[in-house]
């Protein structure tokens, strides 16, 4: 995502037809191993034919890399508990408690949002036919590729003094000052929310869709026999039955916003990351930023917590094939028709069309301008950066998974999902994390050189590409193996054990076998981690060399100086490369759609 803005969706939602053709079930790959298909008993898992038990190499690297995605979280909580210069009295006197209370606002403002938007159209989808609902289904998931600083600065474009709504408007009625007039003011808290609610809905809706999907119309109908209405039979059956898979849809959401820093940023709100920024290269005061990015992490532990009490006794909610029916959507007709078409076409006008309109047209008029050598080497640039970091996690993703295919232990779990926590890190915090440590390498090896060889060694981690990738892959490295993963679960172990009574290694069955069957979901996490490094702001604008752009930092850089129009070429190419997994993931759910019918 994000995420950041739009993580900015660092996201990977896939939709998987069981051996049972009238279930779906939903994986969600995210911070911690999140996935609908847990053991919320929190049992051991039950090991796989082949499987052991024992250690070996697999094993041992399932612990490195937890080892390693740690020691950027550890370091932001010792810094924080030991910063040369103690500034959280000064903090909690003048600051903090305005940071704190415009990202609680903030992020209550998006929650109610996004639920509200996502959970209404998707009951509307699953449930009724109406015009245009066979697009709007998919149409809907569209401002998915649209980061949330992008569709800030362009709603500020178009609806401050001096854009296209509020001229016309005082032409129109003949108006000549803004004091003969009130139109609100966009770059506020309220704007912020609602930014970030057109782009961030899809999480809500795609989760809710697929579990109102997997109710079976039976049960709503026992329901209507006993004489509930069709609103209690929402509130008090569909709604309950649906709570998991909507809480893990927030959760996600609120992730991404407490991770954005462009939106707000541009908007002028004070919340925790602006505040870790400003704390941290205004102040130049590395402690303060740690402090406040340790604050962060505690805002990110409760909200795993919540998601994960939320989705516990989530195994009751399953059918069996043999009592499952399919639900038979109601035709509307009339106002209702128009009112649930308005409802569904609304976020996809104003979440996507209006922006990609708008860029569209800036890119046009700014062609010459923005179409030279600068371009293309930042284009270049995020191209290059972000295949990197693909690579460099989708290749850990698939030796985790392969090392819990072979020591399903619990141990093993738990070490992954260490491993998947970056994805819940802020990018901001994320930075720091990976600067102290960085930075302390780097100061040693300088100092060591200088002595033995008489030389500087200059940054050779941080301030460097290498420092960027880590970041990278260290943020998205849940995302890839959560595709992964799912792909890995469908081999059969079988397939394990008559390799090995061939005489192949362990090596030789994941290069040979599951690499192959399983390319799909490989290729599908690459795309997927390359388009969220694409997106990345937070991160990248801390931890970049030295004038070193990438597309995301250019637009933030052309926003801030209000250059909308030049930064639009920049935002458009992020938004269409956007676009490429929104696609995949419509045409999944696509694929599955028979299972409504």
């Amino acid at each position: 995502m994000p995420p950041n803005g739009h993580s900015q969706v660092s996201w990977l939602i896939e939709l998987d037809t069981t051996t049972d053709p009238k279930r779906i079930t939903t994986h969600v790959a995210w911070g911690g191993g999140l996935s609908f298909g847990d053991d919320p008993s929190g049992n051991e898992p039950v090991p796989q034919a082949g499987a052991s038990r024992g250690i070996s190499g697999w094993s041992i690297f399932a612990l490195l890399v937890a080892a390693v995605v740690c020691l950027p979280l550890l370091s932001v909580l010792i810094l924080a508990l030991n910063p040369s210069e103690n500034i959280w009295p000064h903090l909690l006197d003048t600051v903090l408690y305005n940071y704190v209370s415009n990202t609680l606002l903030l992020m209550l403002g998006v929650g109610i949002g996004t639920t509200l938007l996502g959970v209404s159209s998707a009951w509307l989808i699953t449930h009724f036919e109406f015009p245009a609902r066979t697009y709007l289904k998919w149409l809907l998931l569209l401002p998915f590729a649209v980061p949330a600083y992008v569709i800030a600065y362009v709603y500020t474009d178009l609806l401050e003094y001096a854009g296209p709504v509020q001229s016309a408007l005082r032409s129109l009625f003949g108006w000549k000052l803004a004091s003969e007039y009130y139109f609100p003011a966009i770059r506020t808290l309220p704007g912020a929310i609602i930014m970030m609610v057109l782009v961030l809905y899809p999480y809500v809706y795609l989760l809710a869709r697929s579990a109102f999907v997997e109710q079976s119309a039976s049960v709503l109908e026992a329901a209507r026999a006993l004489g509930a209405s069709r609103s209690a039979r929402f509130y008090k059956v569909a709604l309950p039955m649906a709570r998991p898979a909507i809480m893990v849809g927030i959760a996600l959401v609120l992730m991404e916003t407490l991770n954005d820093y462009g939106t707000v940023d541009y908007f002028a709100v004070s919340t925790l990351s602006v505040g870790l920024y400003d704390v941290w290269l205004s102040m130049n005061n590395l402690g303060g930023g740690a402090q406040i990015a340790s604050l962060c992490l505690l805002f990110v532990v409760v909200l795993i917590g919540v998601e994960k009490i939320s989705r516990k006794n989530q195994q009751n909610y399953q059918h069996s094939a043999s009592r499952f029916r399919a639900i038979k959507r109601v035709k509307l007709r009339g106002a209702k028709a128009f009112w649930a078409f308005l409802l569904c076409g609304l976020p996809v006008l104003l979440g996507f069309l209006i922006p990609a309109l708008v860029l569209a047209k800036y890119a046009v008029i700014y062609f010459d301008e923005s179409w030279n050598e600068n371009f293309r080497r930042i284009a270049f640039n995020s191209i290059m950066l972000s295949a990197v970091a693909a690579i460099c996690a989708v290749s850990i993703g698939v030796f985790l998974s392969y090392a819990k295919r072979l020591h399903p232990t619990s141990w093993m779990q738990s070490s992954i999902s260490i491993a998947s926590l970056g994805y819940a890190v802020p990018g901001a915090v994320l930075a720091i994390g990976v600067i102290i440590p960085f930075a302390a390498a780097d100061n040693h090896i300088d100092s060591l050189a200088r002595q033995w060889f008489g030389f500087s060694t200059g940054l050779l981690l941080s301030g460097t590409l290498f420092a960027l990738v880590f970041a990278y892959t260290v943020r998205f490295l849940a995302v890839a193996y959560g595709s992964i993963d799912s792909s890995m679960k469908k081999i059969s172990p079988n397939m394990d054990d008559a390799a090995r009574s061939l005489g192949k290694s362990h090596s030789n069955i994941l290069f040979r076998i599951h690499l192959p069957l399983m390319r799909g979901g490989v290729l599908t996490a690459a795309l997927v981690v390359f388009v969220d490094c694409m997106k990345e702001l937070p991160a990248t604008l801390v931890l970049r060399p030295f004038n070193f752009e990438t597309l995301a930092t250019q637009v933030y850089q052309y926003a801030s100086d209000e250059l909308i129009g030049e930064s639009a070429l920049y935002a458009l190419l992020i938004v269409l490369v956007g676009l490429v997994p929104v696609i995949m993931l419509s045409n999944t759910i696509d694929r599955a759609n028979e299972i409504e019918h």
